[in-house]
């Protein structure tokens, strides 16, 4: 197997808790285990490179030198989303620039040909270089449609998790013990649908917790959501509550991602790993996965809600959980990144897979 020695990883923003970052850090630390070298290159967050003008948010285009002195002596470069969705139009061409002709694995989280609000940017950029990688058949069957050949490879999960300490974080939250605690890990935008997820909560009389930041100009609807809700609200991260992610699927009783979109929609696997009931959104991805088997509930139906807490099944949890085993174990990543790799340094892949 020829895999690359020294490997480049590119993306708006790294280290953070949103999925790209989250689901590139398994990448990351995937390439590492196979024996490469990884430096992460990025406009914000966490990363050994930083380059203005990366972040999504930045107005001015990043400098066309810096860029490719952060990717010189690179034998792959590996791009997260930064060239799927144009989110910061200036550096997703910028690099798309630098990597003509250059080995790279394009890593789509989400499409602009997904979101009709990006639409009119067409599919990504291509070369006869790159590999395309994406995280759904829907996302393949879009780029397949465009004439792009690309390869699935699902997010993958910790899959045998250890549940955090529940006691101790809802006493943080200042919690009774017969309370229900339903958790949105998400951000707070308008794509997530947190109006939805608090109604679901209001519906079981249950406390809501929301745990991600607040962007793209939703702080004021938020505001106008929380001050009409009927039941008690958390808007705090778990880091700042001073725990971790197990921490909070241990100390929940119910999980919601009512979004309209997601690429992918980590929140709907890690429910399955830490077994935890899901309401989820009827998003295109919600239904590939829902295909595998996997038994949710409807963010659109209450009802199906309030009965599961009335009549708690545990032969569901046990089964979601398997599913999620059998299809998103994080230690199958390296074999799938390692056959993905191989392919990257050799792309002649015209054929559609």
């Amino acid at each position: 197997m020829v895999l690359p020695k020294d490997v480049v990883v590119c993306s708006y923003r790294l280290g953070g808790r949103d999925g790209v970052a989250v689901e590139a850090a398994k990448w990351i630390a995937a390439l590492r285990g196979l024996g490469c070298e990884v430096k992460t290159v990025a406009g914000e967050g966490v990363c050994d490179e930083t380059v203005e003008g990366l972040a999504q948010d930045h107005v001015h285009a990043p400098s066309r030198r810096a860029i490719r002195e952060a990717f010189d002596g690179a034998d792959l470069v590996v791009v997260e989303n930064l060239c799927s969705l144009p989110l910061n139009p200036l550096a997703f061409a910028q690099v798309a620039d630098a990597l003509v002709s250059r080995p790279a694995i394009l890593h789509h989280h989400d499409l602009a040909i997904e979101r009709p609000n990006f639409a009119h940017f067409g599919p990504p950029p291509t070369d006869d270089a790159w590999l395309h990688v994406c995280v759904s058949r829907y996302a393949r069957h879009l780029l397949n449609s465009e004439g792009i050949a690309a390869h699935v490879c699902y997010n993958a999960f910790e899959t045998h998790p250890c549940l955090g300490d529940r006691s101790a974080l809802r006493a943080a939250l200042g919690m009774a013990d017969d309370e229900i605690l339903v958790l949105q890990p998400t951000r707070a935008i308008a794509r997530k649908a947190v109006p939805v997820g608090l109604d679901l909560a209001q519906s079981i009389g249950a406390m809501y917790w929301l745990t991600g930041d607040v962007e793209d100009g939703y702080e004021e609807t938020l505001h106008t959501v929380f001050e009409h809700a009927r039941t008690r609200v958390v808007h705090q991260s778990v880091e700042d509550l001073g725990h971790t992610i197990e921490d909070a699927y241990g100390a929940c009783d119910l999980v919601v991602l009512p979004s309209h979109w997601e690429g992918f929609g980590n929140p709907a696997i890690e429910s399955a790993v830490f077994r935890r009931p899901l309401s989820i959104g009827d998003y295109p991805v919600a239904k590939e996965l829902r295909s595998l088997g996997f038994s949710w509930h409807r963010a659109d139906d209450p009802r199906s809600l309030a009965t599961y807490v009335e009549s708690f099944d545990e032969s569901l949890a046990s089964r979601n959980a398997t599913i999620a085993q059998e299809h998103f174990s994080l230690d199958a990543l390296h074999e799938r990144l390692g056959v993905l790799l191989e392919r990257s340094m050799a792309p002649r892949h015209s054929a559609r897979t």
